[in-house]
């Protein structure tokens, strides 16, 4: 594959060409304009801009017409003569008749026909700022829960199961660093303030080279960086929460800075209030954004963005929580004459947790775990010519784990002082793809990523008597690792990806993709949403990558002119090294977690299709998933296959938003899920006095469907041509019609009755939620 990449490069590379190169940004705010097209009238030829903004097209030389395009702005016309290599950097006005609507995609009108990637999806924050919010708070993921094949990992949860793949799965990536737990208020929110945040993509399939980690999908968000025209601000103030945005020049157009909080008050209102629950109580989350972007000339950018964030739980003296994220990003953007661009990063991303129990008495303790990573990586875009776009890069990772660390107050305490062996591992890669056009209706984006991982000391292993069922009662010795010392096997793996996109028509093509995701982190719960003390660990002697091939083929079409998107896809994936737990698995405070897993393989198949109008009026997306998971893991259920915790067999969203005139907008949500799988007890029976149940075999019930309504608009107070001003009111109603959809069912005994069993439903939301927010931008 190499060598017919390298080959087909050097096929089309003629002489008497020159370049054109430069930055397309936003004219009102310098921000970067992502994905915007520039296209060649006469030669019909283009490309389009990359993550920051830049592009680059080589043409022969010759007079043309220049075109630079991108939705909710004014396309750009300039006649050039193009006698050598130029740099022509635009900044592109917005098209406020247009910026009224709804608009769902920021590319070209048809880019879901012409572009290659398939089971990818952008969203631009002004869609999911217009839709409902809960409590106030406008989410991106509980907006990407919306879209197909993405469903929900509960009520209370930001976990993502995607096309049947687990919370841990997906590839979270703020401003390239990752955030390993995405939620505030045990998953009600997530930590991403949509009012810091530029462009969301998410990957589900034909997964792009330079992407790699983790099993089933990339979701790569990015932050704004910053208004280097004028200084500004935006915020809301909402019954839950506010929010305020910062950002302008330090120096204008070269230097620019944003600052973003957040933060909930429900404790200070409830206090003052003089709610007793909350009187020794504590209850928030807060959120730190900022950036800066420096540009020190045409061929050299710099940025630095970072992230904190933490939630505070505190009942009284009984107990506290408290968890939170942080990263920092530093990038260098450098030019190198004008096809080749490089970004290099220097990554740092924690993620930590605190519980325990204050005070000296019996049951004081203090519990904390923690997951660190320092990156470094380069990455290359060498824009060869009009049919190939090269990209190629490195990248290392030093992953620290503290799974856990026990420390008491006194001498009293129930509990001992102790500490979980630590795990360090080195994660690398190499990759390399192409993106060739090689015809006016046929692409191929195709390359290979080469993965190293290893597990480095200090640390401990246990030896088991058979270290294919290691047994907790069977530890021979236990192995002692130095600083640095490699610790088992390296697992090497070959990551082969590939994309094809046949244009059957100007509104129409089809496409395909296969890839391969190998992922060495692990998130050990038994739990079916991911909570904050769940803890991560490497792979390692006794746990194995999890290994995922997916195949997919969709038929995309677009109806008149652009208003309506339609899709369908299918897929099929094929995992092994699949983790589940024992029956009665011990995760907490377990040096010997590898007694408790278990391995096996997987299958998840499905078909999504999606209708989606971006423009009028009315715009949104219907969007519909059929799906079946399943593991086959010998140990449980006698071997034989039986539904993953991620199975959904159906879930439909229906997405709507109506701008009735340059005030009043109106929008819906309605979602229907499958039930998640779980076990009933089939019979039961007493040890000395208490009730024990014996349970079907594994997953094979369901609790009650789901379904929410949620409502909501927004009023924009009358503009002002001569102010910069804006205002607007959100009222919001989640759950509109009171559903007590169950979170799980559990039995219980009758307390009358002993001899008789109850099952108790568990409902997080069971009633209409209102929200009201005031937002206000300048």
């Amino acid at each position: 594959m190499m060598l017919l990449l390298l080959l087909s490069i050097g096929v089309v590379v003629q002489a008497q060409n020159i370049t054109l190169s430069g930055y397309l940004r936003d004219a009102s705010n310098g921000e970067a304009l992502i994905g915007a097209t520039v296209y060649v009238e006469e030669l019909k030829q283009g490309t389009a801009s990359n993550a920051y903004g830049f592009y680059s097209l080589t043409i022969p030389e010759g007079s043309y017409t220049l075109q630079v395009s991108f939705i909710g702005y004014k396309t750009v016309k300039q006649k050039i003569d193009a006698r050598e290599s130029t740099n022509i950097s635009l900044s592109l006005q917005e098209n406020t008749e247009v910026m009224e609507e709804i608009i769902v995609s920021g590319e070209a009108a048809n880019a879901n026909v012409e572009r290659i990637e398939m089971g990818m999806e952008k969203l631009p924050v002004k869609t999911i700022q217009k839709l409902p919010a809960f409590m106030g708070e406008v989410d991106i993921i509980r907006t990407i829960q919306l879209l197909p094949g993405i469903q929900s990992g509960g009520e209370a949860s930001s976990g993502l199961y995607v096309r049947g793949g687990g919370p841990d799965e997906n590839l979270m990536i703020l401003d390239e660093a990752p955030v390993y737990n995405a939620s505030h208020l045990m998953g009600f929110f997530s930590v991403f303030n949509s009012n810091a945040i530029k462009d969301i993509q998410v990957y589900k399939s034909g997964i792009p080279a330079e992407y790699g980690g983790k099993a089933s999908s990339v979701i790569d968000i990015r932050q704004k960086d910053g208004n280097s025209k004028q200084f500004g601000f935006d915020g809301g103030i909402g019954n839950l929460s506010s929010r305020l945005t910062l950002e302008g020049p330090i120096i204008k157009d070269k230097w620019s800075f944003l600052l973003a909080g957040r933060r909930t008050y429900y404790d200070i209102l409830g206090k003052a209030a003089g709610l007793d629950e909350l009187e020794d109580n504590t209850m928030y989350f807060y959120d730190l954004n900022g950036k800066s972007n420096l540009v020190i000339n045409n061929n050299n950018r710099i940025y630095l963005s970072g992230y904190m964030g933490e939630d505070v739980f505190e009942l009284g003296e009984s107990m506290y929580m408290r968890w939170g994220n942080a990263t920092a990003t530093a990038r260098w953007n450098h030019i190198f004459g004008d096809k080749i661009f490089m970004n290099i990063s220097a990554i740092f991303s924690n993620y930590d947790y605190k519980l325990g129990v204050p005070g000296d008495n019996a049951d004081n303790f203090d519990w904390s775990s923690r997951i660190k990573d320092y990156n470094g990586k380069a990455d290359f875009t060498w824009f060869a010519n009009p049919q190939n776009t090269v990209k190629f890069g490195v990248n290392t990772i030093r992953h620290e784990f503290r799974p856990g660390k026990i420390t008491t107050n006194g001498d009293n305490s129930m509990f001992s002082d102790m500490e979980l062996a630590h795990y360090n591992a080195i994660e690398s890669a190499l990759y390399l793809s192409n993106e060739q056009k090689l015809s006016d209706r046929f692409s191929m984006q195709y390359g290979v990523r080469l993965s190293h991982f290893q597990q480095v000391g200090k640390g401990e292993v246990n030896i088991y008597a058979d270290p294919e069922n290691p047994d907790k009662n069977e530890i021979i010795e236990t192995i002692s690792y130095g600083k640095n010392d490699k610790i088992g096997d390296a697992f090497v793996h070959l990551e082969p990806r590939f994309s094809m996109k046949y244009t059957l028509d100007r509104n129409s093509s089809v496409k395909g993709s296969y890839n391969r995701m190998v992922q060495n982190l692990h998130l050990i719960s038994n739990t079916q949403s991911p909570t904050p003390l769940d803890i991560w660990l490497p792979s390692s002697t006794y746990i194995k990558p999890l290994k995922v091939d997916q195949v997919s083929l969709g038929y995309f079409r677009n109806f008149q002119q652009n208003m309506y998107e339609t899709s369908v896809e299918v897929y099929y994936k094929d995992m092994h090294n699949v983790l589940d737990y024992i029956e009665g698995a011990e995760l907490f405070l377990n040096d010997a977690i590898e007694t408790e897993l278990l391995h096996g393989s997987g299958t998840s198949k499905g078909l999504e299709a999606l209708v989606k109008k971006s423009k009028g009026k009315l715009t949104g997306w219907v969007g519909y998933t059929w799906s079946k998971t399943e593991r086959e893991i010998p140990g449980i259920n006698n071997g034989n296959p039986y539904p993953s915790s991620y199975d959904r067999t159906h879930d439909l969203s229906l997405v709507s938003s109506y701008q009735l005139n340059d005030r009043w907008n109106f929008a819906a949500n309605f979602v229907y899920a499958t039930g998640n799988p779980t076990s009933y007890p089939v019979a039961k029976y007493y040890v000395q006095g208490n009730q024990v149940y014996e349970y079907s075999a594994r997953n094979s019930n369901r609790i009650p469907d789901y379904n929410r309504l949620d409502l909501s608009f927004t009023y924009d107070f009358k503009k002002n041509a001569n102010r910069r001003f804006k205002q607007s009111i959100n009222v919001s109603v989640y759950n509109v019609y009171g559903r007590r959809n169950a979170y799980s069912i559990t039995p219980e005994a009758n307390e009358d009755n002993p001899n008789q069993t109850e099952f108790i439903r568990l409902s997080i939301i069971g009633a209409p939620i209102p929200s009201i927010t005031y937002n206000f931008k300048f």
